[in-house]
C-alpha cells in the first residue's frame, strides 16, 4: 500500500509541475495566439477547444467530492489523497480554463452537447481561427472552487446538463454517461448527497468508488484529447492526466480493498 502511495504522489506532483510548464508553452507557441502548429487558435468546437471545456467542469465536480469527504473523515490516507486530487485538478482546471482565454473562446457553449468533440476533429473544423461567434458565456460559468476553499460559485456540477442537451446513456466517443450525470464518470446530485451524509469508513468508501468512476471517465476524455487535440501543450496536459490518473485508480483499488469494498461494475 505505502509503496503505491508514494507512486501516486510522484505522478500527482509530477502532473503539477508540468501543468505550470505547460501553460507557459501554450501561451507562448504560435505568433501569441497560444495554440496549434499554424499559430492560429482553435475553433469554437474544435476537441481543442471542447475539451478545456469539459474537463474544466468534470475537475471542478472531483474538487468538489473532494472538499466534501474531507469533512467526512479523519482517515489521514483518505484525506491525503483528496487533498493531491483538489490541488492538482484544481489547477489543471485553472489551466483550461486560462487557454479559453487565451484563444478567445467562451467557458460555454449553449448549443454544444458535453463531450461531442469526442467525435471526428474533422466534423469540427478543426483550428478554423478564433470562432468568437457565441463568444458570450450564455450559461453558468464554471469558475470557482479552488483548491483554497469550499466556495463553489453557485455552479451545479452534480450531474445536471446546463447546455440543455441530455445525454444521459448515450456513447459519446467510446465514454458514456450514466443516467443523471452530465458527463462519463461523472456522480450524480443523488451521489453527492449521499456522499455528503456519510461519515467514516462509509465516507471513505463512497468517495472511492465515485472518484474510481470519476477517473475512469476523465481518462477516457484524456485519450480522446491526447488523440484530437492540436495543441502541442494541450495534448502533452492529457498525456499526463492519463498517466496520473491510472496510477490514483491503482491506489483508489488498493484502499478500496483495505476497505473490504471494490470498485462499483
Amino acid at each position: 500500500m505505502t509503496r503505491t502511495y508514494w507512486a501516486a504522489g510522484t505522478a500527482v506532483l509530477l502532473a503539477l509541475l508540468f501543468a505550470g510548464a505547460a501553460t507557459v508553452t501554450a501561451a507562448s507557441d504560435g505568433d501569441g495566439e497560444g495554440s496549434g502548429p499554424s499559430g492560429r487558435a482553435p475553433g469554437l468546437h474544435s476537441p481543442d477547444a471542447g475539451f478545456a471545456r469539459d474537463m474544466a467542469v468534470h475537475h471542478q465536480q472531483a474538487v468538489e467530492m473532494s472538499f466534501i469527504v474531507r469533512d467526512r473523515t479523519k482517515d489521514e490516507p483518505v484525506r491525503g489523497l483528496a487533498y493531491d486530487i483538489a490541488n492538482t485538478q484544481a489547477n489543471q482546471r485553472g489551466m483550461l480554463l486560462g487557454w479559453l482565454d487565451l484563444w478567445g473562446l467562451p467557458k460555454v457553449v449553449a448549443d454544444e452537447p458535453p463531450m461531442s468533440w469526442m467525435g471526428s476533429a474533422d466534423q469540427h473544423g478543426g483550428h478554423a481561427g478564433h470562432g468568437t461567434s457565441g463568444h458570450g458565456t450564455s450559461g453558468h460559468d464554471t469558475g470557482g472552487h479552488d483548491a483554497a476553499g469550499h466556495g463553489t460559485s453557485g455552479h451545479d456540477t452534480s450531474g445536471h446538463d446546463t447546455s440543455g442537451h441530455d445525454t444521459a446513456g448515450h456513447d459519446m466517443g467510446g465514454a458514456a454517461a450514466k443516467p443523471g450525470a452530465l458527463m462519463a464518470g461523472m456522480a450524480t446530485k443523488e451521489e453527492l448527497a449521499q456522499l455528503g451524509a456519510a461519515e467514516g469508513r462509509d465516507a471513505e468508501v463512497l468517495y472511492l468508488q465515485l472518484m474510481t468512476d470519476h477517473h475512469k471517465g476523465g481518462v477516457a476524455m484524456a485519450q480522446g484529447c491526447a488523440t484530437q487535440c492540436k495543441t502541442p501543450a494541450e495534448r502533452d496536459l492529457a498525456r499526463g492526466m492519463v498517466e496520473a490518473q491510472q496510477s490514483e485508480l491503482t491506489l483508489m483499488a488498493d484502499m478500496l480493498k483495505q476497505r473490504g469494498a471494490a470498485p462499483r461494475g
